[in-house]
């Protein structure tokens, strides 16, 4: 939640980063919250592929490096925890924008 936090609160001078996380959750995400959390001011976006249980966030970060986006974008999950209570990570990627 700290990686959060501090993307959140990102220097404007660092890089601008496309990151993308798929994760699994035992239990579904209602529609509603999928459509909610697009209107999230860091531009994200929770979709789920045609998989069941198989959900896909991304979104934009400002960050040094990869590593902290993407960790910046699972801490949106972490810090969120009323869109998913339970979830894994299965892969990350992030992009320099």
């Amino acid at each position: 939640m700290t990686c959060y936090h501090a993307a959140a609160e990102a220097d404007p001078s660092l890089p601008l980063w496309d990151a993308v996380a798929w994760f699994t959750s035992p239990k579904p995400i209602p529609i509603k919250v999928l459509h909610d959390v697009h209107r999230h001011d860091r531009h994200f976006l929770l979709d789920q592929p045609s998989t069941p249980l198989v959900f896909l966030l991304s979104g934009q970060a400002r960050a040094a490096r990869a590593v902290e986006a993407v960790a910046g974008l699972i801490g949106f999950l972490v810090a969120n925890r009323s869109v998913v209570d339970d979830f894994t990570v299965t892969e990350v990627r992030a992009v320099r924008f």
